[in-house]
């Protein structure tokens, strides 16, 4: 299922490129179990993949189903660059693997196997009620001991099909990933996860009890976070990754565990010394860039530091899970600013600005100086002593500012947009 030109079987794919999620489906369940899933996630540019097999309640091979879902990883990428396929030229390089319950399980096999091979296609694995996989001597639980990549599961905490302490959670614990995250559903099925099914609400009706929510509330309450962690994880979405923690920390809905190394949100600060930049980001990824000349890239500049010239404004790009972001430009000479620190926490609300913006910090500020990213000053007020400040900027011209803050000995430069 893809966002298509016209709607039908075999259309043209859009003219675009969209990250790639393979999906196991669960124990004696078809694909089409699972509509609500791509009705979901399609609109939001991605295409589902859904493999067919292993659906006989006899001869079901957990080993073979983690190969089938290995195999269309890969798969998918040739059939976007082969001419003649409907998906030519639509596949992106990003994919997810991701599955419920026995699929779930498989998707832990898979994605073992990738890891170990250095597949650099598989951007983050997701197990909806994923379950322990045993058969033909392997262990979703053992596998995930060699799953790198940012992991997320969702639990069911009244799930008695694949109960949280006996599959998701030793999962969770096993996993190798830099980043992962457990989010539990309150009152939440095994089956809720997916549309109505005979034999997965059979198994569900002799196995589970105190189920307290319905299956479309589950659903919504799943496709909120599952799309901010998609967003953030395949298509680099930055935003994406404060929201999810807000929501996180906040929902009424869920309990949560996270492990991130680093965090999400990325650093970028920078400190100076002299000439000599250096970005406070950790674990990501380096592109300089020189403000002074349209932003572009400086070459060879892909260190935290950068040795600048006198005179000129640059800004640096940094990159982390297929995310960037990019730092304030500073100029070299024109601000004075000899440490730019992160000792005291600023703030600029609202931005982008159109009358007044708020300026916070944890201390009192003592100096704000504002300047256009060519390093003309507009605004310099040196006796303030305040925690908070009302910069008024409603006859500014549209456009990125830099708001150079002093505080005690802390100095920071933020961006400033106005609208």
């Amino acid at each position: 299922y893809y966002p298509a030109q016209s709607t039908g079987t075999n259309t043209s794919a859009l003219t675009d490129s969209f990250p790639v999620l393979v999906f196991g489906h669960g124990f004696v369940m078809a694909w089409s179990a699972y509509q609500n899933i791509w009705e979901a996630l399609v609109p939001e540019g991605y295409i589902l993949v859904f493999p067919r097999t292993e659906g006989n309640i006899f001869s079901t091979n957990h080993q073979a189903f983690g190969w089938d879902l290995e195999f269309l990883v890969s798969e998918m990428q040739t059939e976007g660059n082969t001419s003649s396929s409907i998906l030519f030229g639509a596949i992106g390089e990003s994919t997810a693997l991701m599955g419920h319950s026995m699929g779930g399980g498989a998707a832990f096999l898979a994605a073992e196997a990738l890891c170990l091979s250095g597949n650099t296609n598989l951007k983050t694995l997701i197990g909806l009620a994923p379950a322990e996989s045993t058969t033909n001597g392997v262990s979703s639980i053992a596998s995930a001991t060699n799953v790198s990549v940012p992991s997320l599961i969702f639990s069911g905490s009244q799930d008695g099909v694949t109960p949280p302490a006996d599959h998701h959670i030793p999962m969770y614990d096993s996993l190798a990933s830099s980043c992962k995250l457990f989010i539990n559903v309150l009152g939440g099925a095994h089956c809720y996860f997916a549309n109505a099914n005979f034999n997965c609400d059979f198994g569900e009706g002799t196995s589970s009890s105190g189920i307290s929510i319905s299956r479309l509330e589950q659903q919504a309450v799943t496709m909120d976070f599952l799309n901010l962690w998609l967003d953030y994880n395949l298509k680099g979405v930055c935003e994406a990754h404060t929201i999810l923690d807000d929501s996180l920390a906040t929902s009424t809905r869920i309990t949560s565990m996270q492990s991130c190394t680093p965090s999400f949100a990325i650093d970028t600060s920078i400190s100076i010394n002299g000439v000599i930049l250096t970005s406070n980001a950790l674990g990501v990824d380096y592109q300089w860039l020189d403000c002074s000349n349209n932003y572009s890239m400086i070459l060879a500049a892909n260190n935290a530091t950068y040795s600048g010239t006198l005179g000129n404004t640059y800004a640096v790009e940094l990159t982390h899970n297929n995310c960037k972001d990019t730092s304030s430009c500073i100029p070299l000479g024109m601000l004075n600013v000899s440490s730019i620190n992160s000792k005291t926490t600023f703030s600029l609300s609202p931005n982008p600005v159109q009358e007044v913006c708020t300026i916070s910090a944890s201390q009192e500020i003592n100096a704000i100086r504002v300047s256009t990213l060519m390093g003309q000053i507009i605004y310099n007020n040196s006796k303030i002593n305040h925690r908070t400040f009302n910069l008024v900027t409603e006859q500014w011209k549209a456009g990125v500012y830099l708001v150079e803050l002093e505080c005690n000995q802390s100095k920071q430069v933020l961006k400033l947009i106005k609208d």
